[in-house]
């Protein structure tokens, strides 16, 4: 496996454990980090691994995109962000092996479309999930994506248009995640979680994941094409890089509607 900067892969067993390791930056997803993530992904998906953990390092799961990056993007630039985006979330399905998130902490905006993209997800009772962009200038379109096909049209409505968080009780019930356990036990639970899912023939097992998906998402193609453009466009609008100018000043936002 490649040395990575931005990431940690170790293998455990038939276990591949995938920790971002960006805790200074609330592993938020840069285009390096983004493109170190997909060649693990990738890579893992060649070997016999039966199971794939992803996880993040620090006091959150991922804080989502890196606004220093999309700031500093044209339309262009940030397009070719969002693409690269979609094909982690894309190359976390298409995986033979079962991807579980290990969330703890935050999981908000293209961090909260992480875990969404997972097969499957436990959190720590300390996680919290949110589309934070409702009350921005900048608005969850592509994260939405993934999350819309777990928690259904109005839990996505008040996700995306409050932009307020929910805790991780509600993001169970809401269907974003499989399972909360208390924080101490939340390895073991991702443990429990995933020998159960990988028992079985692994080609089987391979072969019906892909297919789920071909008949589950058959849609997200179409939705993703058209969030991807829209996002992309819209991270020009002056909110949006008012709003990613104030984060990064840590300042109060001055919106211009």
């Amino acid at each position: 496996m490649a040395d990575y900067e931005h990431i940690l892969v170790d293998t455990d067993g038939d276990t591949a454990r995938i920790t971002m390791n960006r805790p200074a930056r609330r592993n938020s997803l840069s285009a390096e980090h983004l493109t170190e993530l997909l060649h693990a992904v990738r890579a893992v998906s060649d070997t016999h691994a039966t199971g794939i953990v992803l996880a993040g390092n620090g006091p959150v799961f991922s804080a989502g995109h890196d606004f220093g990056d999309v700031s500093a993007r044209d339309l262009l630039g940030v397009r070719e962000l969002l693409t690269l985006c979609t094909e982690l979330m894309h190359a976390i399905q298409l995986a033979p092996q079962v991807v579980i998130a290990r969330v703890h902490g935050l999981a908000t905006a293209a961090g909260c479309q992480l875990v969404a993209s997972c097969d499957l997800a436990v959190a720590a009772e300390s996680a919290g999930f949110a589309l934070p962009g409702g009350k921005g200038g900048w608005f969850c379109h592509t994260p939405a994506v993934p999350v819309a096909r777990s928690v259904g049209r109005k839990r996505l409505m008040e996700l995306a248009l409050t932009g307020d968080p929910i805790d991780a009780r509600t993001a169970e019930q809401w269907g974003l995640v499989n399972q909360v356990v208390p924080d101490e036990e939340l390895d073991k639970a991702v443990d429990h979680l995933l020998t159960r899912a990988t028992r079985g023939s692994r080609a089987s097992k391979a072969l019906g994941k892909r297919t789920l998906y071909a008949q589950l998402d058959r849609p997200e193609a179409d939705a993703y094409a058209v969030a991807l453009e829209v996002m992309a466009a819209a991270s020009q609008i002056p909110d949006a890089k008012e709003g990613m100018a104030a984060f990064l000043a840590k300042r109060p936002p001055l919106w211009t509607d």
